[in-house]
């Protein structure tokens, strides 16, 4: 299908066939880019019970239930049209709310609106719901035979959705298994660019930016130009599968009347969050004097951002480097020992 998009110049995601768990380790898995892969999640059941139709798909979906908990569901007004935001210039609320609703009826309440236009449908998005919890049943019937890790599972149900520009800290592969979908992907240098949100008032996790793709008000936010001149866009149909470092920043549009992805996020290591640091250094660093700040760069610079970790540490023997040594489950527990052990004075 044709896909409108309105930026200046359309650069495409590189793609690829199908890999095999060993080639997706070893090419993919590194890679510092996005990646398609066509057809890697053709063989799932859902992908088959996809080409049916709505109905099928519905009921198909319906039969993984089990008895999972209920979804998390986000219900926007046509008027809308299917993007999930904040309310007014303001950012005082949402233009949608959030209700707990069993599959079986979010399923019948999609079938139901699909016949209606656009402007007249309510949007309907269950986001991230974990299939272990939520569809009890997926993982068996749909196995991802890649290595990710205990990565787990999580569906995104619903009809036509716009999900603002954002980034995840973990690695990420979506799966797409009804519907189409439309990635536009910026590097993680654009983040300047971007006009990102509140950081501690966000629409569903990770901040966001405050441009809308698909009518983008240069006047208000000039510098998206140059984003756009980076952007990389992915349409996906069902069993494409799109791979995205951490870190890219990346708007989805959901097309059809009723659409399915599976994603998986996963990290080498999750044992500390680059952005809680950020939060952190909001605190303590940013509102010092301009002199000070330019010395504690200097000890970023030197301690976090050399590309020679250990060249920081090299002159002290291994045994006194203490959390300057090398990466290992026990000096990360020391590091995380002496945060508490500052953080609470």
């Amino acid at each position: 299908m044709k896909i409108d998009h309105p930026a200046a110049t359309e650069r495409r995601v590189d793609e690829r066939a199908a890999v095999d768990a060993a080639t997706f380790a070893a090419e993919i898995a590194p890679r510092s880019a996005p990646m398609i892969l066509r057809g890697q999640v053709a063989h799932w059941a859902s992908v088959a019970a996809a080409a049916g139709g709505d109905a099928a798909i519905a009921q198909y979906l319906a039969g993984l239930d089990q008895g999972g908990r209920p979804l998390e569901v986000l219900i926007a007004a046509p008027e809308h049209r299917g993007r999930f935001f904040y309310r007014g210039d303001a950012l005082e609320g949402f233009n949608f709310h959030r209700q707990q609703v069993p599959l079986g009826a979010l399923l019948g309440e999609l079938l139901k609106l699909a016949p209606l236009p656009a402007g007249e449908c309510h949007t309907l998005y269950a986001n991230a719901a974990t299939a272990p919890e939520h569809l009890p049943g997926w993982s068996a019937a749909n196995a991802l035979d890649l290595p990710l890790g205990d990565a787990t599972p999580r569906l995104w149900i619903g009809n036509a959705t716009q999900t603002a520009t954002h980034f995840d800290e973990s690695s990420n592969l979506a799966c797409v298994v009804a519907g189409q979908r439309r990635f536009t992907l910026f590097p993680p240098e654009q983040v300047g660019n971007l006009y990102v949100g509140p950081l501690d008032r966000t629409l569903a996790g990770p901040p966001a930016s405050m441009v809308d793709p698909l009518a983008p008000d240069l006047t208000r936010y000039p510098r998206y130009a140059d984003a756009l001149d980076h952007a990389l866009v992915a349409d996906l149909g069902p069993g494409d599968a799109l791979f995205m470092p951490a870190i890219w920043w990346h708007h989805v549009q959901s097309f059809g009347t009723l659409n399915v992805l599976c994603n998986y996020w996963w990290t080498i290591d999750a044992g500390a969050s680059p952005f809680q640091a950020l939060i952190h250094a909001l605190l303590a660093v940013r509102d010092r004097p301009a002199a000070e700040r330019a010395g504690w760069r200097a000890w970023f610079d030197h301690y976090v951002f050399d590309d020679d970790g250990g060249a920081a540490s090299a002159h002290l023997p291994l045994a006194a480097q203490g959390v300057l040594g090398p990466s290992s489950p026990e000096r990360n527990e020391r590091i995380r020992l002496y945060l508490l052990k500052m953080l609470g004075r």
